[in-house]
């Protein structure tokens, strides 16, 4: 899977963000790509992405190479994630309709999914991605409100519902999620539900926050069984169609399981 990777100069988030699941999505084999880089310009307390060097430039034949990988590693369902890249004048949005495009057009029964950053909200950025038709958007919270200066502190929480509740209203099947173990109470991640809800999100994620390294923000609160349980109880409660709770539960991962389950209720 590296090699086939390598081969192509791509990047994956599952590699760059530590994430506890590689071993299980490669031998599937599936990945999320990581476009425009592996290099972010923000400074998240709880991500293991580069953020010490300056980003890389844009290539152009990425998304050509990202459609060509996915189709030798024969992929159903394609899952594309960027670094956050404010220094570009649409944040990258234009990298992720090209990326998008040359997918779709590569290969004809694949479904995609955007794993976006907000891009300061900017709606000609998103009118871009938008316009792309990913079969799924994918923005995260990550957090709730009140930990937003700790946990991501280059961010704003209404900024991303406003990036949400557009992709929704553009008639796109919308996605996010978040971690716990930061130290937010019960209560907060209820509020958060209910405003993922209203943002017209169709699937929301909640997983235990791991902290990659020493550097990065320490864990408050290893969040029992029991309680993803309730709060997958409480989203679906509330009418969010999918919510995925529990420990190692991730943005993407089983990403296809989501859209499988969405293809056939919409039979």
């Amino acid at each position: 899977m590296k090699a086939a990777l390598r081969a192509r100069g791509l990047h994956t988030v599952c590699e760059s963000a530590r994430c506890p699941n590689i071993g299980e999505c490669f031998s599937k084999p599936t990945a999320t790509f990581m476009i425009l880089g592996d290099v972010c310009t923000r400074g998240c307390g709880f991500c293991a992405v580069d953020k010490r060097r300056a980003p890389l430039a844009v290539d152009p034949h990425e998304p050509v190479n990202v459609a060509l990988a996915a189709k030798e590693l024969g992929l159903r369902h394609a899952v594309i994630t960027s670094v956050t890249r404010d220094d570009l004048p649409d944040g990258g949005a234009g990298q992720f309709a090209l990326t998008i495009k040359a997918i779709k057009d590569t290969i004809s029964a694949i479904s995609v999914e955007a794993l976006t950053p907000d891009f300061q909200a900017d709606p000609a950025a998103l009118s871009l991605v938008f316009a792309a038709a990913p079969d799924i958007f994918n923005h995260n919270l990550e957090t709730v409100p009140s930990l937003y200066s700790v946990v991501r502190p280059q961010a704003d929480y209404r900024r991303s519902l406003v990036v949400l509740k557009a992709a929704s209203m553009a008639g796109l099947v919308t996605k996010s999620g978040i971690m716990v173990g930061f130290g937010e109470t019960t209560d907060e991640v209820r509020s958060t539900l209910d405003d993922l809800r209203e943002a017209g999100c169709a699937a929301v994620t909640i997983g235990q926050y791991l902290q990659p390294t020493r550097k990065h923000l320490p864990v408050k609160e290893y969040v029992l069984p029991e309680v993803f349980a309730a709060y997958e109880a409480y989203g679906a409660g509330i009418g969010i169609p999918h919510v995925y709770s529990g420990t190692f539960v991730r943005s993407s991962y089983n990403a296809e399981v989501f859209m499988n389950t969405n293809r056939k209720e919409a039979r």
